[in-house]
């Protein structure tokens, strides 16, 4: 509790209600005799008796988590839950062909994979790890790279492009039609492009505003317009020919997402084991 400073976020890093946790810190006040805790509607401090009872007491608490350390490196077989907060994005991309494989390594594991756009904190909704690309993370996260490098791409249909025009520079798109994704929140982001350190960023316009990605995808290929995607979303069609890559110079590599986690010495089997079972990969791909 001192150190998340609130009792919902300790209460799911031990795995019961908040109102159990407040009830056995009440009775181990009660058997001191004394306040360990200053609490208000708003936040939870430590008194001064608290205080110094935790710090003399984390010596002792280091060797008990030293020995529970050493317990849990010999146990046969990670398992039980595993919560993991993603963008479909992530989820389709990059979550999507680990899961098999985690799961046949670890088939005590239960993996539970929920897709959201928007940021959460998942310590407050019971997540164990959560996927987002690193301006999104928070800093007192531990931060793992989930797969390789990633680029985005805008494609077309070579018919849509016969019709408009290739564009030269991002600037051209104002006057193509464009596909736009529009996040839950309502935010538009802006298309963005780099090249030799300079950025370019505009508000796309075109026929078609969406929050589903398949939809994009969809129009793109049924020759609607322009589209920004991720380069895996795009790489089979234009593997095919049905979707042709324009303004490759301005789609710089930037780095893919990251699996990221509370900075607890405890974490449970299965997260240690994705985390262990991802830079595996890492090693054996070379990313």
């Amino acid at each position: 509790i001192a150190r998340h400073g609130n009792f919902r976020r300790a209460a799911v890093e031990r795995g019961v209600s908040p109102s159990t946790l407040s009830q056995t810190l009440r009775d181990l006040e009660a058997r001191l005799g004394v306040r360990l805790l200053n609490r208000t509607t708003r936040s939870v401090a430590l008194t001064d008796a608290g205080a110094a009872l935790l710090k003399s007491l984390q010596p002792a608490l280091g060797q008990i988590a030293a020995a529970v350390d050493e317990v849990r490196a010999v146990q046969d077989a990670p398992s039980g839950p595993l919560r993991i907060n993603a963008p479909e994005p992530a989820v389709e991309l990059v979550l999507a062909p680990l899961v098999a494989a985690f799961l046949a390594a670890y088939p005590a594991v239960r993996l539970e994979v929920i897709s959201e756009t928007g940021f959460v904190d998942i310590v407050a909704k019971g997540f164990d790890a959560g996927v987002r690309w690193e301006e999104s993370l928070a800093q007192d996260m531990v931060a793992a790279p989930l797969g390789p490098p990633q680029r985005y791409v805008v494609v077309a249909t070579p018919e849509a492009i016969a019709r408009h025009g290739a564009p030269a520079h991002p600037g051209d798109l104002a006057s193509r039609p464009c596909l736009h994704v529009r996040f839950p929140s309502g935010a538009q982001p802006p298309w963005e492009f780099e090249r030799k350190g300079e950025v370019v960023r505009i508000a796309p316009q075109g026929p078609l505003l969406t929050t589903s990605p398949s939809l994009l995808m969809r129009a793109a290929l049924d020759g609607v317009g322009f589209l920004q995607t991720f380069d895996g979303a795009a790489a089979p069609h234009l593997a095919s020919g049905r979707l042709v890559e324009v303004l490759r110079a301005w789609s710089e590599p930037f780095p893919g997402p990251r699996l990221y986690y509370p900075s607890r010495r405890h974490p449970p089997s299965a997260l240690r084991a994705f985390v262990d079972f991802i830079q595996a990969r890492r090693r054996d791909e070379g990313w």
